[in-house]
């Protein structure tokens, strides 16, 4: 069965592409879902509009995570932590904190953007990425400090 998906499908393909399926999964699933209308020639007219709302909305993304990379490049957060001699750390600074941080900079970036290899385990200032978009890669200043 020949179906244009009307939104992303994971493993399918991405709003406007025209693909085959098993006759019952389109029929029983995907169609009534709305997440797929029939291939018939009326339908397929509008592959078009379907494609150019897609490229439009991609182009936002890309535009406000540009922005937001920029935005990041002005702010750099302060994780005050418990540091024993030889300044180590009691535990580590991983990603749920360096986006709790941002949180009180007014900031919201959710935790799975911020890339970190392994979490922070020293006192310093790190550059860590925050992946915003597939095309787009922030770069933010932390500094971990000893808690007072």
């Amino acid at each position: 069965m020949e179906i244009i998906l009307i939104q992303s499908v994971k493993g399918l393909g991405a709003e406007g592409d025209v693909i085959n399926v098993a006759d019952g999964y389109g029929r029983n699933f995907l169609v009534p879902q709305g997440m797929a209308i029939p291939a018939n020639s009326a339908n397929m007219k509008r592959i078009d509009e379907i494609k150019r709302r897609r490229m439009t909305r991609e182009r936002k993304e890309l535009e406000q995570a540009q922005k937001v990379a920029e935005k990041l490049l002005s702010v750099s957060c302060t994780i005050p932590v418990q540091a024993g001699e030889e300044d180590k750390l009691f535990g580590s600074v991983t990603s749920q904190d360096i986006a709790r941080a941002l949180e009180k900079e007014g900031m919201e970036i959710d935790r799975r953007k911020i890339v970190l290899e392994e979490p922070i385990r020293e006192l310093g200032v790190f550059t860590v990425n925050v992946k915003l978009h597939p095309e787009v890669v922030g770069t933010l200043k932390v500094w971990v400090v000893k808690e007072k």
